[in-house]
């Protein structure tokens, strides 16, 4: 490994989208993402951790790498995904390690969030 904290990590994603305002409005009101423009095809993107970006194009359907979220209280953000126009695409599921579910967003980008924390009681 380099010495260097950024050499060889994922640094930046981008996603292409039809509706970059759209996906603002669904990433903030789900994530609570922030974001910066950079005219209006195309935003920036901060979670807190991790930038990225989505580009105005054609909208890219589900396949490709997998971006993978996590969350505290899966079944909140889940809810949340739904009431923002998203659509679970396959149900929660566990796995070694924890619990996710896959989601596509309302511009069509498929993602997954997970969680290591058993459902709420």
């Amino acid at each position: 490994m380099s010495h260097f904290p950024q050499d060889r990590r994922i640094d930046y994603v981008e996603f292409t989208v039809p509706d970059v305002e759209a996906a603002k409005a669904f990433y903030q009101r789900v994530f609570g993402w922030q974001f910066t423009d950079y005219g209006p095809e195309y935003t920036s993107f901060f979670d807190g951790r991790l930038s990225g970006g989505f580009q105005q194009g054609p909208a890219k359907g589900p396949g490709g790498a997998l971006v993978v979220l996590y969350a505290r209280d899966l079944e909140a953000i889940e809810a949340s995904v739904v009431a923002a126009g998203g659509r679970v695409v396959r149900p929660t599921f566990d796995f070694p390690g924890g619990r996710r579910f896959h989601f596509v967003d309302p511009c069509g980008q498929e993602l997954a969030t997970w969680s290591d924390q058993p459902p709420a009681k």
